[in-house]
């Protein structure tokens, strides 16, 4: 979650983005489904757990900072009857999406009765008639067990698409309900869509499912995939410290995905505690120097250990490489230079110029760590955000996307989940753990 100066300078700011999530009009119709503990209006889940802070921001707003409690209503804005859904995948892949599919699928189907749901393939392109892909008829069939799969049955694809042509698609095929999971990218084009239809006064739910494996967005809390990452970051690291044991100054390096944030990075280390170093976007290394990369290896073998783990998120060190024009990516993203080969490289030159030998071990499992489906309490994690974005669909909110605050769920405004990305706090009790797993601020001499 975010901290509390972001939390207050959006709170302050009266002509910058609001708290409150767009609605469609009126509640009018009673909401098929049935045992459920209907939300009631005005429910909200604060966003901060600091009392001082929250004592200070009642008295100088007399509210506090709180988003939309996320949940089904008991009066609905769509009639089902009417109703047509359509699901989008879009960007890189990412654990539990075939998850958040099938429980849009099934909320919208056996909780509300909706009968036309679409899954539209390969991202945003699919809603541009050009590009010729047929829409994918969805039913509780169809998505029986493509939760046990990885990737998305959807395809995906990256880039801009035309706003105004996909809205056209969306009215002429009378969609009232557009589902998107994605991320950063992927969540401005959706407010970009919301905003369209809003323009043109069509009453279309635009709802999106946060994905961000790199857990980066803002406000919405943790996202689905990351801790189903982590996890599987686990057989790599062990394969790493085999392969660094098994010779000697051997060392097993480990590049994680981490494009500008680097939680997955940190997490594994926690979670795989024979990581000897560990290299974030958020703090800044040397590879040289008393205080690099390579004095701190060298002062590991000459403790008397004879092999080193190193694992480093793709965005780290990005200021020690030969800068250049920068080169995007279809969705506009930056593309990192490979703070892993470079590392390959780097750290053998600087050994054999001291007349010493190292063995180094190279690691890059991102795509294979992408691809595995959704594990334990992630896949629970990715049924519930689901079903709260075809509640909040089905209500008449829009422009929104589904968020988490322990263990509540959370209507957010698009614009804020995008407003700036979340950031591994060096300060915090997550670095300095980690920092004390790896003794690296040891073999750094910091």
């Amino acid at each position: 979650m975010q901290s509390d100066k972001t939390i207050r300078d959006v709170f302050d700011n009266p002509t910058g983005f609001g708290f409150d999530v767009d609605t469609l009009g009126e509640c009018a119709v009673d909401s098929p489904v049935r045992g459920a503990a209907f939300v009631r209006d005005g429910a909200r889940i604060v966003i901060s757990h600091d009392a001082a802070y929250l004592s200070d921001m009642l008295g100088r707003h007399g509210k506090l900072p709180s988003f939309e409690k996320a949940g089904p209503r008991e009066r609905i804005f769509h009639d089902p009857a009417w109703s047509r859904a359509a699901i989008v995948t879009c960007g890189g892949l990412c654990p539990g999406l075939n998850d958040v599919i099938k429980g849009i699928v099934e909320t919208l189907w056996f909780g509300y009765g909706v009968r036309h749901i679409f899954g539209v393939k390969y991202g945003f392109e699919g809603l541009i008639p050009s590009f010729g892909h047929a829409p994918v008829p969805l039913d509780p069939d169809i998505v029986d067990d493509i939760h046990q799969h990885g990737g998305t049955i959807l395809g995906s694809s990256r880039g801009e698409q035309d706003t105004p042509r996909i809205v056209n698609t969306l009215a002429a095929r009378n969609i009232n309900l557009l589902f998107c999971i994605g991320g950063d990218g992927t969540l401005r084009a959706t407010r970009e869509i919301a905003e369209e239809t809003r323009r043109r006064k069509l009453p279309i739910s635009v709802v999106g499912v946060p994905k961000t494996i790199d857990n980066d967005l803002a406000f919405v809390g943790p996202s689905f995939g990351f801790e189903t990452a982590v996890y599987a970051t686990g057989a790599v690291i062990t394969a790493a410290h085999i392969e660094a044991k098994g010779a000697p100054n051997g060392v097993g390096l480990v590049k994680l995905m981490g494009r500008d944030s680097g939680f997955i990075a940190a997490y594994a280390c926690l979670a795989n505690s024979v990581v000897n170093m560990c290299l974030i976007p958020e703090e800044h290394f040397d590879i040289e120097g008393p205080h690099g990369v390579c004095a701190a290896l060298e002062r590991r073998f000459a403790s008397g250990k004879n092999h080193a783990v190193i694992v480093v998120a793709e965005g780290a060190g990005q200021d020690l490489m030969e800068s250049g024009e920068p080169v995007r990516d279809r969705s506009g993203n930056v593309l990192k230079k490979d703070i892993g080969e470079y590392l390959r490289v780097k750290i053998p030159a600087h050994f054999k110029g001291l007349g010493k030998e190292v063995n180094i071990k190279y690691f890059d499992p991102s795509y294979l760590i992408r691809s595995v489906p959704a594990q334990g309490t992630d896949a629970i994690h990715c049924m519930l955000l689901a079903k709260n974005a075809a509640h909040a669909a089905m209500a008449g909110r829009t422009n929104c996307v589904v968020g988490t605050r322990a263990d509540d769920h959370m209507l957010v405004p698009t614009a804020l989940a995008t407003i700036e990305r979340q950031k591994v706090d060096i300060h915090g009790a997550l670095w300095q753990s980690v920092a004390a797993s790896t003794r690296q601020r040891e073999y750094m001499a910091l």
